[in-house]
């Protein structure tokens, strides 16, 4: 059998604080499943491999035996987590609220474990501290014991009010919707970013309040994006989407970089990393790589993306299988062909690709202010792993 040591070991991975160690050992050592508890408020449609660092230690606590209370901010939402911000969130309408939450649940139970994990929304309680039939409960169980002062402690509100930003007070309210959400579910455990830490921390100190046992907190760091440097975010054009189709996703994993890798296996994987380390860097890469598309997509389909990949990439061959474009016109201009087909964003970056020899057209680079024509199937490349076949 685990023991709490070892146990300690596995759960222990990669956190950035714990609140606290002895207390999650002897909360282990209890005969009986964890609560543990993530709140997650869906602002956005998809998520990233950033979001899942979270969620692959909530599968850890499953895989020893314990039960997953996923919250989905409903509520909160409509909010928006101050933490980390240094201006107030534009709020979301309940429309957005509603089609974010359609796609969430899909795409975390690619890591959880549907059938070790409780579903909840926090409007089934905190609407109802807004209940007229109880007018007092609201300044009871949250107000009360909650000062202005203890709020302000926060480094983002105390930044803000520095820099003359505004908060809202439902910003304000904000740490303790989270932390009441604690005692609304009973949690043992929660996790969160390490940016989450003074809202964690409040939802001990509300189950205090409510006569509970105090959760023990955890955090997790921030991962960085393709790029090595910025936290992964689609805003930064930098992330892996769950949803990235398989190829795109074993491809921009190979993209990162051979130091940050090893940081993506502490917090992707329960992979012995000195044991990864032994291994030659590409190989590691690709084994990586194999196992997060895996993930996503399937054993097969993660095992596929490995063969296409070595294929193209390691025999200098192309793919059998790409999107093909008709080219109606001929003498187009290669910058033009670059936006038509979607394999460059903008002029600007069409232009550039094309002067550092990034484009090729069967086989051989293209010029600037080459004009395109062909007369028989021709594949069109662009960097290492975009492609498009051009038909007459």
């Amino acid at each position: 059998m685990t023991t709490t040591e070892e146990k300690l070991k596995r759960l222990l991975r990669g956190v950035t604080r714990v609140v606290s160690e002895q207390e999650l050992a002897a909360k282990l050592a209890k005969d009986r499943p964890l609560r543990v508890k993530l709140g997650v408020d869906p602002t956005a449609p998809d998520i990233h491999l950033g979001h899942t660092v979270v969620l692959s230690k909530l599968r850890t606590f499953q895989d020893l035996g314990h039960q997953v209370v996923f919250i989905i901010g409903d509520f909160t939402a409509a909010i928006g987590d101050p933490s980390g911000r240094d201006s107030t969130r534009p709020p979301l309408s309940e429309e957005q609220i509603n089609r974010n939450i359609e796609t969430y649940t899909d795409q975390v139970f690619k890591v959880l474990d549907k059938e070790k994990t409780e579903v909840r929304y926090n409007g089934e309680w905190l609407y109802d501290l807004f209940d007229r039939a109880n007018p007092a409960f609201l300044p009871r169980s949250l107000l009360r014991r909650h000062t202005v002062q203890q709020l302000m402690e926060r480094d983002d509100f105390s930044q803000r009010r520095a820099a003359g930003q505004p908060i809202s007070m439902l910003e304000l309210m904000y740490p303790l919707f989270q932390g009441y959400d604690s005692v609304a579910v009973k949690a043992d455990v929660e996790l969160g970013g390490h940016d989450q830490l003074f809202n964690l921390l409040m939802g001990r100190e509300m189950q205090k309040d409510a006569g509970q046992e105090a959760q023990v907190v955890m955090t997790m760091p921030l991962l960085e994006g393709l790029d090595g440097v910025r936290k992964m975010s689609k805003t930064y054009a930098n992330h892996v989407g769950v949803k990235d189709a398989p190829a795109e996703m074993f491809g921009k994993i190979m993209s990162v970089s051979d130091e940050l890798m090893w940081k993506y296996y502490e917090l992707l994987t329960e992979e012995n990393v000195a044991d990864m380390k032994a291994l030659h860097p590409m190989a590691a890469k690709k084994n990586l790589a194999q196992r997060l598309t895996a993930r996503f997509h399937g054993e097969s389909v993660g095992a596929e993306a490995l063969a296409n990949f070595e294929k193209v990439f390691s025999k200098k061959e192309e793919p059998e299988e790409m999107d093909d474009f008709r080219l109606t016109a001929g003498n187009m201009d290669a910058v033009d062909l670059l936006i038509a087909t979607a394999l460059a964003p903008s002029k600007n970056e069409a232009r550039r690709l094309i002067e550092q020899g990034g484009v090729q057209l069967g086989g051989r680079r293209v010029a600037v202010g080459e004009k395109i024509s062909i007369t028989e199937p021709t594949v069109l490349k662009v960097g290492k792993r975009r492609f498009k076949r051009l038909i007459p």
